[in-house]
């Protein structure tokens, strides 16, 4: 194998990077000078800490860098907002530090919102013709939901952010529905994600969210654009579960954060959203609690209170039992006249009950009922024919079968009825009371004795026991001593005379 020929030197210069950067930079600035560019800007996010201003533009075939220095930010007119069509003064020059070219503006005009801008404004007013932006339609969040379904990139900060503020605040069960949230499949996927999540049936495997959030991180109009189709927008207002849009940062809007039931600035605030903070929870519940605890006792403690002011006023106990007590007695002595009159109402009753069953004797209804029978049935006969006298002479049998037995059975209820009454009749009479060991002392007028002066005078004296009769004559003595102790002993020198048996 033959050696290959060396190369030959050349005379061209030797330039370092910084060298040629320079070159660039003093070739453009010369070339082009002050210009006058008109584009669309894209990015803005408003100045830097430096106060600088940073951002693009753009038009349908080509993008530039723009800057805004602090000085000349402050004093333009017309302040840059992202979308807006402007034309932009200023100087064309590169920055070393990335190999680019970009264009510092010292002033700029409108010219117009860009295209996306007003086919942005076209969507909105469209959405907003249907009601779709109207406030009556949102639902309110739940206080405290079971599980929360959320609609972002897997990969991405904000569902950490999400995650770690749900945690801070109060844990829950997440359900992560991944989506692209930038491209050209990203508003088909969000809308599914959203209507998937609203046909989950409740109870099923995989649980039904009671709040939804559809997040993504900040960037610029063409990266959030997604947000803006149709498609995520009808979704978003025919979703059943109440749903919490972040998209972008707080000064990034688009039309599901206006269908949206409630708009969050950042990922992090819609977490916030959602879930109300444990801690306060439990410092309320322990406040409520120890309030609870207090009012209670305040409340046991006036009703003690009361309650012994009332007991105060409350009369004792003898004067409570005086009035009973007096009517006691004057019923216990009227007691013996009630049973008297009772004995004799009750009397009156069964004559009178007496004198009705035997007006409706059943043997004197049933011989009635009979007569009746024959009688139809001599009318009847000639009237039938053969079969019918027949049929009509078991129906007659019949019905006399029926009548003998409701005979029997008013008979034995009547009889039964009159037993019952003939046995509180002779429980009430005084013949009961006499079984009972008691005995009526009688004159020899058969007038009732009732006290000893009138049985002294009497003489002879007749005593009815329960088994008989017995004549006595009471003499004048001394009193017979008691054959057991006397229950009640009176003062010496008070004669209490006896009642009789029925006073």
């Amino acid at each position: 194998m033959s050696d290959l020929p060396a190369e030959s030197p050349s005379n061209a210069p030797e330039w370092s990077v910084s060298e040629l950067s320079q070159a660039l930079k003093r070739t453009v600035e010369e070339a082009y000078g002050y210009v006058r560019v008109r584009g669309e800007i894209s990015g803005y996010r408003g100045p830097v800490a430096s106060g600088h201003a940073y951002f693009a533009l753009k038009d349908e075939g080509a993008k530039i860098d723009a800057v805004v220095w602090k000085g000349t930010l402050a004093r333009l007119k017309t302040r840059p907002e992202e979308g807006m069509e402007v034309i932009a003064h200023g100087r064309l020059t590169t920055f070393p530090g990335k190999s680019s070219y970009q264009i510092v503006i010292d002033r700029l005009e409108p010219a117009g919102l860009g295209a996306l801008m007003a086919l942005l404004e076209e969507r909105r007013r469209k959405f907003a013709a249907e009601g779709l932006f109207d406030e009556a339609r949102k639902k309110p969040l739940p206080y405290l939901p079971q599980v929360i379904g959320v609609v972002t990139s897997p990969t991405g900060a904000v569902i950490r952010d999400i995650l770690h503020r749900l945690s801070d605040r109060f844990p829950r069960r997440v359900v992560v529905w991944p989506v692209r949230v930038q491209g050209e499949t990203s508003a088909a996927e969000v809308a599914a994600a959203i209507a998937g999540f609203g046909a989950l049936a409740p109870g099923g495997p995989i649980p039904r969210p009671d709040v939804l959030i559809v997040a993504r991180g900040g960037g610029s109009l063409e990266d959030l654009w997604s947000f803006n189709e149709e498609v995520v927008v009808r979704a978003a207002a025919a979703c059943p579960i109440p749903l919490i849009s972040a998209v972008g940062h707080e000064t990034d809007w688009t039309l599901i954060d206006h269908v949206a039931d409630r708009r969050a600035p950042t990922p992090t605030g819609a977490a916030e959203m959602a879930v109300p903070v444990r801690a306060d929870l439990l410092a309320d519940l322990a406040d409520l609690g120890g309030r609870l605890t207090a009012s209670t006792l305040r409340h046991i403690e006036r009703r003690r209170s009361d309650l012994r002011n009332l007991a105060r006023g409350l009369p004792g106990a003898e004067a409570l039992l005086a009035t009973p007590r007096q009517r006691l007695d004057l019923t216990a002595g009227r007691l013996t006249q009630a049973l008297i009159l009772n004995a004799r109402r009750h009397q009156q009753r069964f004559d009178a009950l007496s004198r009705r069953l035997l007006a409706c004797s059943p043997r004197a209804r049933l011989e009635i009922g009979r007569a009746r029978l024959a009688s139809l049935a001599e009318r009847l006969a000639p009237r039938l024919l053969a079969r019918e006298a027949h049929i009509g002479r078991e129906r007659l049998q019949t019905l006399f079968s029926r009548l003998s037995a409701v005979a029997q059975t008013r008979t034995h209820r009547r009889r039964d009825a009159l037993t019952r009454l003939a046995t509180l009749l002779e429980a009430y009479s005084y013949q009961g009371v006499l079984k009972r060991g008691f005995a009526l002392v009688r004159d020899g007028g058969d007038r009732p004795v009732r006290d000893v002066e009138t049985a002294r005078a009497a003489g002879l004296l007749d005593i009815q026991f329960a088994d008989g009769r017995v004549r006595v004559r009471s003499e004048d003595g001394p009193p017979a001593p008691p054959s057991r102790p006397a229950m009640r002993r009176t003062r010496p020198g008070t004669d209490v005379p006896q009642k009789g048996l029925f006073d």
